[in-house]
């Protein structure tokens, strides 16, 4: 999922100061008509925030903007997508956003909104697979969910739900008009689905995946408005700070060159 703020003191109140990079974020309109779960993932939605960048200029404004407090990784190239690498269990603030111009979509000014947070594989041929894979992990981890939602630490999200037959999404109401931070909590790791090799193994990408809806004539959530998704990697506790210092120090290498082929590395605000 990808994503732009606007002011830079809401930036700054949400960073996460044990990073050094900027946020991650989540946010391209996808339309409120059909789509499937593969268009969602097939798009490159997910962008490096700038709080210098306005608004104003964009063509298009989705309706609404999700921001991962998570430091991305600067081994990343220019025109590549953002990853961010988390720590299993640990609880990490997505900021919900009405991203909305004055005037835009009125029929849910003054209303709530559902959003379903899902942890999902950005891997094509595990998508294909996406059902055989978590049955095998429900399998190998009996009582463990996916994701969960660490609710003490959340702000302004109501009527939390989980679903004990979909292990790797939660979901909850929130009004756009207040301030709305969800703190998200995933528990498997990227190599538990990467067949073992010799000489080690390589864990394969998630996507943190956030489609929102609004109440349709018989008050049902289920006209959608909005989708994003971000692309992350999940390492066993302090794993993330780990690999986060590593691809730091690959980059710190790198003749001045080769750093113009990756995305800058920019200090907190």
């Amino acid at each position: 999922m990808a994503w732009v703020l606007k002011m830079d003191e809401v930036i700054e109140s949400g960073l996460v100061h044990d990073f050094d990079a900027s946020l991650s974020g989540i946010g391209q309109e996808l339309g409120a008509g059909a789509y499937s779960m593969s268009d969602v993932l097939a798009l490159p939605i997910f962008k490096q925030e700038d709080s210098s960048l306005p608004l104003d200029g964009e063509t298009k404004h989705p309706p609404f903007q999700y921001v991962m407090c998570a430091a991305t990784s600067p081994a990343v190239k220019l025109h590549d997508e953002t990853l961010t690498y988390l720590n299993q269990g640990q609880s990490y603030e997505i900021r919900m956003l009405d991203n909305r111009k004055m005037g835009d979509m009125p029929e849910i000014s003054g209303k709530l909104v559902k959003s379903i947070i899902r942890v999902v594989f950005h891997d094509r041929r595990l998508q294909y697979t996406e059902h055989q894979q978590l049955e095998g992990w429900k399998w190998n981890r009996p009582g463990d969910r996916l994701l969960d939602l660490d609710i003490p630490m959340s702000v302004g999200i109501i009527d939390t739900r989980t679903n004990p037959s979909q292990l790797n999404a939660v979901e909850f109401l929130w009004d756009p008009a207040k301030r709305t931070s969800a703190f998200i909590q995933v528990h498997c790791i990227s190599t538990e689905f990467t067949p073992r090799k010799h000489g080690g193994e390589k864990g394969v990408p998630f996507r943190i995946q956030v489609d929102t809806f609004k109440q349709n004539e018989n008050g049902e959530y289920t006209d959608h408005l909005h989708s994003a998704s971000c692309q992350i990697k999940v390492f066993k506790p302090k794993g993330a700070d780990r690999k986060q210092k590593t691809d730091r120090e690959k980059m710190e290498k790198r003749t001045a060159h080769e750093k113009e082929k990756y995305q800058p590395l920019r200090n907190r605000p």
